[in-house]
């Protein structure tokens, strides 16, 4: 399972866990993988899998972005790690917003084309909005049982580029690493959530990610942001 992929220049992460339990959903997908020739070797999955379980618990502990750079940018700088439960809703939701950047209205609109993608691929996109070190951290794993299918979106305006991505190994797969960049490049940068505001920086990309995800996995599918 891999986690967390943000831009460069803000910092990237990309663990693996695989927890015990089956995802909620069972969906039949058609078969979404890469051609023998593109799959990593079984000594780079064990460097990445390594990898990517040390630098887990950071990424989710601080919902920040650290380990594997998808531009290839290196380690970032830890913040101290935060697991704040209590921030948690009483009841499930793929969106939390702990920072106040959505309406009540846009929190329902992207549970709903959440529900839709997870119905229509099986890939579970989860979004947490904060202002580190207001975060509940760690415990967003359990709560939204985060596996090899599941994306973390964390939109945090802490390192000024605001999207962050964790992505599951099964994702990764799928959709190129390119494509978490220039997603965060376009939609995430200051210039445009200050300008379109947080909700409409976090709206833009919850629909790009949609829109690749739809595509049928080829060599051109997630190559524009749309």
């Amino acid at each position: 399972m891999a986690y967390l992929h943000p831009p460069c220049p803000s910092p990237t992460s990309h663990p693996t866990s695989r927890p015990a339990f089956k995802p909620s959903i069972t969906v039949t997908t058609s078969s979404r993988h890469l051609p023998s020739t593109q799959k990593p070797t079984a000594n780079s999955n064990n460097w990445v899998s390594d990898f990517r379980s040390k630098s887990l618990n950071l990424v989710l502990s601080g919902a920040l972005t650290l380990g594997l750079s998808l531009s290839g940018a290196g380690i970032a700088e830890a913040k101290v790690g935060v697991n704040k439960p209590e921030l948690l809703p009483k009841e499930f939701s793929p969106v939390i917003d702990v920072a106040g950047f959505l309406s009540d209205g846009q929190e329902k609109r992207l549970a709903e084309e959440i529900a839709d993608i997870e119905k229509y691929t099986g890939y579970k996109l989860r979004v947490l909005a904060q202002n580190y070190p207001d975060t509940p951290g760690l415990a967003i794993k359990d709560f939204w049982r985060v596996d090899d299918r599941t994306i973390v979106f964390v939109a945090d305006p802490t390192f000024g580029n605001i999207l962050n991505f964790n992505v599951g190994a099964s994702v990764d797969l799928d959709v190129p690493r390119s494509f978490w960049s220039r997603l965060a490049g376009k939609y995430g940068n200051m210039f445009y959530w200050k300008e379109k505001g947080e909700d409409g920086a976090i709206e833009s990309a919850v629909m790009a990610i949609s829109s690749c995800l739809k595509e049928p996995v080829d060599a051109n599918n997630c190559s524009e942001v749309k």
